[in-house]
């Protein structure tokens, strides 16, 4: 799938659900819950959750576990740039020139 066609695929089902119309602050929220969900998967794949009331997975499935969190994430990003009429496309283009400007080799 294409960034610009998943950032409107994200759109209409967001749209469909519901979810596009909650307040920008809830959004962010999402956002930070996600990518907290995204830490614990991290660290299930890394040193294992070792707690009694779940179970160590295999590396696949945990990895498989980090993909959807990401995909979260990526989701939450997405409303948000739609939000504000950003492409995904130039969200990343100005985080390559950003970075590439201030660590430029000299």
């Amino acid at each position: 799938m294409q960034t610009l066609e998943f950032q409107e695929w994200v759109r209409k089902y967001y749209e469909s659900r519901g979810w596009s119309d909650l307040d920008i602050f809830v959004r962010i929220g999402f956002l930070a819950e996600e990518t907290g969900e995204v830490a614990r998967a991290i660290r299930a794949i890394e040193i294992g959750r070792d707690r009694p009331d779940e179970c160590d997975g295999a590396y696949d499935q945990n990895r498989e576990e980090l993909v959807g969190e990401l995909g979260d994430v990526l989701g939450n990003v997405a409303v948000i740039a739609n939000k504000y009429d950003i492409t995904l496309e130039e969200v990343f283009n100005a985080h390559k020139e950003k970075l590439s400007e201030r660590y430029s080799v000299k």
